[in-house]
C-alpha cells in the first residue's frame, strides 16, 4: 500500500501562472510612483492659483483707490493704502496656501515649503525696512520700483523650489520694477497695478489651470 506521506498536491499549471502574474511587480507603475514622490518632495506645489487671482483683484482695487490720493497730492494716504494692501495680501496668501496644501495633503512648513519661505522672506523683510528708510528720506518715488524688484527677487529665489512657472512670474515682476525705475515717477501707481494686479491675475489663472487650484 503506498505511503500517503509521499503524495504531492500538484497545483494546476495555469493557476500558478495566474498567481505569479498578479504578484509580479509592474515596472511602469513603480516608476510612476517614484517620479511622483520625487516631484512632490522636490517642489512646493501648494502655490494657490486662485489665491493669486484674489491678490491681483485686491491690488487693482488698492491701485484705483490710491490713484485718487495721488491726484490730490496726498502721498501719506497713498502709502497707507498700499501698506494695508500688503497686509491683506499676506493674509490671503497664507489662508489660500493652507487651504490648497490641506486639500492635497502636502506639508506647508516642512520640506519644500520651508525652502520656499526661506527664499521668499528675506527680500520681503528687506523691502519693509527700505520702505521705512525711503519714506523717512522723502523718496516716495522710489518705493514702487523697490517693492516690485524685491518682490520679484523673492518670488524667484523662493520659486526655485516650486513649480517652474513661479520663477518666471518673479522675472516679470523684476522686469516691471526695472521699467518703473526709468519711467516718470508719476507712473508709479500704474506699474504697481500692472505688477501686483495684472501679473498676479495672469499667472494665478495659469497656475490654477495647470497645477490645480
Amino acid at each position: 500500500m503506498p505511503d500517503p506521506r509521499h503524495r504531492r498536491l500538484r497545483r494546476p499549471r495555469h493557476l500558478t501562472h495566474t498567481i505569479a502574474a498578479q504578484l509580479a511587480p509592474d515596472p511602469a507603475a513603480d516608476l510612476r510612483f517614484i517620479r511622483d514622490t520625487m516631484e512632490r518632495s522636490a517642489s512646493f506645489t501648494a502655490i494657490p492659483g486662485y489665491g493669486q487671482v484674489i491678490l491681483g483683484a485686491t491690488a487693482l482695487a488698492a491701485a484705483w483707490l490710491a490713484q485718487q490720493h495721488v491726484a490730490n497730492h496726498q502721498s501719506a494716504a497713498w502709502l497707507k493704502i498700499w501698506l494695508a494692501e500688503a497686509c491683506l495680501a499676506a493674509v490671503i496668501s497664507v489662508i489660500s496656501m493652507y487651504w490648497k496644501a490641506n486639500r492635497r495633503g502636502l506639508p506647508l512648513f516642512t520640506g519644500p515649503g520651508r525652502k520656499v519661505a526661506l527664499g521668499l522672506f528675506p527680500p520681503l523683510i528687506a523691502g519693509a525696512f527700505l520702505t521705512f528708510v525711503l519714506e523717512r528720506a522723502g523718496l516716495e518715488s522710489a518705493l514702487a520700483p523697490t517693492w516690485l524688484l524685491l518682490y520679484g527677487a523673492g518670488i524667484i529665489t523662493g520659486g526655485a523650489y516650486s513649480v517652474s512657472i513661479v520663477p518666471v512670474m518673479g522675472l516679470c515682476f523684476m522686469a516691471t520694477g526695472a521699467l518703473a525705475v526709468v519711467a516718470p515717477a508719476a507712473w508709479a501707481n500704474y506699474f504697481l497695478a500692472a505688477g501686483f494686479g495684472g501679473l498676479h491675475i495672469f499667472f494665478g489663472f495659469f497656475i490654477a489651470r495647470r497645477h490645480g487650484g
